[in-house]
């Protein structure tokens, strides 16, 4: 009996194995012929799309491109269709060895750098030269990423908490306005509307053409459209300039919400959502997002946490500035990543209720093509009964250009012209450090009644109310307790502080050069806050040597304490006092002597009482 049953054993454990077996040569078979029915990289790509990525999916990049084009082929262009065979002999391979393969990295994503090789064929040289000519940035690189590119959330934690905002949120129109822009780069910013917002929250994307004349914002551009009932391109008859072109997007917008986006921008994740929170809570709330900076070389996404969001401002020659968060805001907050009171805005990229918007008069119409549009309606969201804010938890890049590419009529100087109607109706008696800047010529700015007439019938507050309650740390040039030279008393008593105060010009060390009583770079302010500075640079000391710094009236580096009867300027931070080098080229700072008269300053028309 037991030989009988170890018999039947052995029998048994002979039909589970070969049972075993049959069924596993059954499951390869099925595998090595799914591919007859979907290949095996297009599933890889199917499961792996983007949302709303099958929105024209014959126009994008495939995924399978080398990290970069064949030198002798030119750029990848993103619309452009891959011959078929292209894609088989990988597919084939795939199958073959029955692996599932990831596609290449494509160039860009996740928001990299797209660095191109040194040894570019001079063809090519010649079309990344060309597309930097037309664009002012790298096209080339621009056409190797995929208009759907991954980006990185730059999102604090904070902001991605459950229910952080309202679920029934307005819709919005998107206003994009373009003149000549580059194909890849108006694509992917349309695209990265589409991909990274809710459908339901996008009215509309209204494309509003500024009279371009380049072949593939014409038909081409339309049909690429074509299958998107959501987009819509508006034509405008001849070169309006940004400010009118925005105006006839606004002409065509329907949705309750108007958002307005530069054409060379990327929306990340969450981007939307905390604009229309804020402005579905009060109508009266003009938000603007974080603007990240998408390198112009190398298309690389450049962004900080929320710690590193700073607001807007101006100076006395009415130009847009950042400067950092003041203490009095910070004071507000808990957190960070929360919405944060801003006196400007920078103008390019912003959402605001459609309804208010049309309260506050839109943009004046009197200004032309572009410049103090972005003050304009921050001075009158403050003063017209509004708030204007900055949103960390939104991010947008852009792409900042160091030069325009665009052409217009010379002989104008447009800035100035709309500067000065800014200045006529919004600034009051302020308006007088602004045309000191222009020599008072304020040219021929034409009729500013109804607007003056639109501030009335508002009732806004004064300009006066808006230093005072919204932007306190601005630096008023009437109230400074000295004006003019800072001569020094040393080596002669001939030599004066002395240095420009461009943006270039920051970062930099403070002159000296010898006296001659014809402002211009000598020309400097002492306030009651104990900086010494021209507009919006000021003298700064960290350590190292004196140089000029972006004024933050947060004191620290840049107070200085100047004593009238012993003429020294001594260093609040170090205690060091301010002083020249005997060959009376360089600033230094030394132990305060006050015996020594090279320490020893004379500033012009200083008034003690301004003090009080």
């Amino acid at each position: 009996m037991a030989v009988l049953w170890r018999k039947k054993s052995l029998f048994l454990k002979l039909i589970v194995i070969a049972g075993t077996a049959w069924i596993t040569i059954i499951m390869l078979y099925s595998n090595s012929h799914a591919g007859e029915d979907r290949p095996i990289a297009e599933a890889y790509r199917q499961d792996h799309r983007l949302p709303n990525q099958n929105r024209i999916e014959s126009d994008r990049v495939k995924e399978n491109r080398g990290a970069f084009p064949d030198p002798d082929a030119g750029p990848v262009m993103p619309f452009k269709e891959d011959d078929q065979d292209n894609d088989e002999p990988q597919q084939k391979k795939e199958e073959d060895n029955l692996v599932l393969a990831p596609p290449q990295e494509l160039p860009g994503e996740m928001g990299k750098a797209v660095v191109l090789p040194t040894n570019l064929t001079e063809a090519v040289k010649k079309m990344v030269d060309d597309g930097w000519l037309k664009n002012a940035f790298n096209q080339y690189a621009s056409d190797m990423i995929s208009v759907h590119r991954s980006l990185p959330d730059p999102r604090d934690e904070w902001c991605k908490e459950p229910d952080r905002y309202l679920t029934n949120l307005p819709k919005t129109s998107v206003i994009i306005c373009f003149h000549n822009e580059a194909w890849s780069v108006l694509l992917r910013t349309v695209h990265s509307v589409f991909d990274r917002s809710p459908p339901e929250l996008i009215h509309e994307v209204i494309l509003v053409d500024d009279f371009s004349d380049m072949d593939h914002l014409k038909t081409q551009l339309e049909e690429y459209w074509a299958n998107e009932p959501k987009v819509k391109i508006v034509r405008a008859p001849k070169r309006l300039g940004l400010i009118r072109a925005r105006l006839l997007g606004y002409d065509y917008a329907t949705g309750p919400v108007l958002t307005y986006l530069d054409s060379h921008c990327e929306c990340t994740t969450g981007w939307l959502e905390p604009l229309l929170d804020r402005i579905a809570r009060n109508s009266t709330t003009v938000v603007c997002p974080v603007i990240d900076v998408i390198d112009d070389t190398t298309l690389a996404y450049l962004y900080h946490d929320s710690t590193g969001v700073n607001v807007g401002g101006f100076d006395w020659n009415l130009q847009f500035n950042w400067h950092a968060i003041p203490n009095h805001e910070k004071k507000r907050h808990k957190n960070t990543a929360e919405p944060v009171w801003s006196p400007t805005m920078a103008g390019g990229l912003f959402s605001i209720d459609r309804e208010f918007f049309k309260k506050l008069g839109t943009y004046d119409e009197g200004f032309d093509i572009w410049g103090g549009e972005n003050l304009e309606l921050s001075f009158k969201t403050w003063m017209c009964g509004g708030t204007l804010e900055i949103v960390p938890c939104s991010h947008v890049g852009h792409i900042f250009r160091k030069r325009s590419p665009y052409k217009w009529r010379s002989g104008i100087n447009v800035l100035r012209r709309n500067s000065v109607r800014l200045a006529e109706v919004w600034l009051d008696e302020y308006s007088q450090y602004y045309y000191q800047r222009i020599g008072n010529d304020k040219g021929d700015f034409g009729d500013i009644s109804d607007r003056r007439s639109l501030r009335n019938n508002l009732g806004c507050k004064s300009f006066r109310w808006y230093l005072d309650n919204i932007y306190p740390e601005l630096f008023i040039p009437g109230e400074a307790v000295a004006n003019g030279e800072m001569r020094n008393m040393g080596y002669g008593g001939k030599t004066c502080l002395d240095s420009a105060a461009r943006k270039s010009d920051l970062h930099k060390p403070a002159g000296l050069y010898p006296c001659h009583r014809q402002g211009g770079n000598q020309f400097w302010l002492y306030s009651k806050a104990g900086e010494i500075r021209r507009d919006e640079a000021c003298l700064d000391y960290s350590g190292q040597e004196v140089i000029l710094y972006p004024c933050h009236g947060s004191k620290g580096n840049q107070y200085w304490d100047y004593d009238s009867v012993k003429k020294l300027i001594r260093h609040g931070s170090s205690d060091k006092c301010l002083g020249i080098d005997a060959a009376k080229k360089k600033l230094i700072m030394e132990r305060c002597d006050p015996n020594l008269d090279h320490q020893k300053w004379n500033m012009e028309n200083y008034d003690r009482s301004k003090l009080l």
